[in-house]
């Protein structure tokens, strides 16, 4: 009797167990996202070469095409979602979207309110500079003084940097990355602080001959997927999802994405 007794608790503690794996699951994000057969991104587009608007208004980018590959794998429909940069963590949570897939970078802060897949990128700061000081300032750290001004784009790491590296300097900060820069490249400000490949590609757009590319990199940022907590079945397929990309040399799709938006710079011409 004993024995069935302990069997029989066993037996009603596993379907507890699977119940509440059943439940999980019902509730994933991922799980929506099958029934739906929609895959919601949100991002903002005027981050290049992540993502940003071709001359007929769609929207293009390193990060869009990565939402292409998720889609495709998950036999799903994408939904692009453009929002401002400084509300799509709220938009997240308000379930307006089911991932974030904008160059976000990780950080212990935005960590407490969301929770990230692993990396797909790193990337770090660097500093656009006005060739005009290139004789005063040879290296980043000299931007630390309170008669040179310097821009960033409100609410992305390149703000939080500036302030921490360059206490001395005032710093503004401006809705968008081309208002930002536009700023430097108008002499109102020494120097603009922004992600590497965005800095990269924008001397090769439009800092020539007026900008220098400071490209030594001031912090070290991974750039992952962001989704909402208490959801271990879309992290896992997240990360899964990852870890094929990049180890499939079949199908290369990591690099050949990279280099499309990283080396070829051919993508301009449909921006500009």
């Amino acid at each position: 009797m004993k024995k069935l007794f302990l069997l029989f608790t066993l037996l009603v503690s596993v379907n507890i167990l699977f119940a509440d794996d059943i439940n999980v699951w019902k509730k994933s994000t991922l799980n929506q996202i099958l029934e739906r057969g929609e895959l919601r991104v949100g991002l903002e587009p005027g981050y290049m070469p992540f993502e940003m608007k071709d001359k007929k208004g769609r929207v293009i980018g390193y990060d869009v095409d990565l939402a292409k590959e998720m889609a495709k794998a998950m036999g799903v429909q994408l939904k692009i979602i453009p929002t401002a940069f400084d509300g799509i963590i709220a938009g997240l949570l308000t379930n307006k979207f089911d991932v974030i897939i904008a160059g976000m970078t990780i950080t212990q802060q935005r960590n407490l309110k969301i929770n990230f897949s692993e990396p797909y990128l790193v990337v770090g700061q660097t500093v656009l500079l006005n060739k005009n000081y290139k004789d005063e300032i040879k290296e980043a750290k000299d931007l630390d003084n309170a008669k040179y001004t310097i821009t960033a784009k409100l609410g992305q790491t390149g703000e939080i940097v500036a302030r921490k590296f360059f206490k001395n300097a005032q710093i503004n900060t401006f809705d968008t990355e081309a208002e930002a820069v536009a700023e430097v490249l108008n002499k109102k400000a020494v120097a603009f602080i922004n992600d590497q490949p965005y800095n990269a590609m924008f001397m090769d757009a439009k800092g020539k001959d007026k900008l220098i590319h400071m490209d030594k990199p001031l912090t070290y940022e991974p750039l992952a997927f962001a989704i909402k907590k208490g959801d271990p079945d879309f992290l896992n397929w997240l990360n899964n999802f990852l870890r094929q990309v990049k180890e499939d040399k079949v199908q290369d799709t990591y690099q050949r994405l990279y280099d499309k938006w990283f080396i070829d710079t051919s993508w301009l011409e449909k921006v500009q």
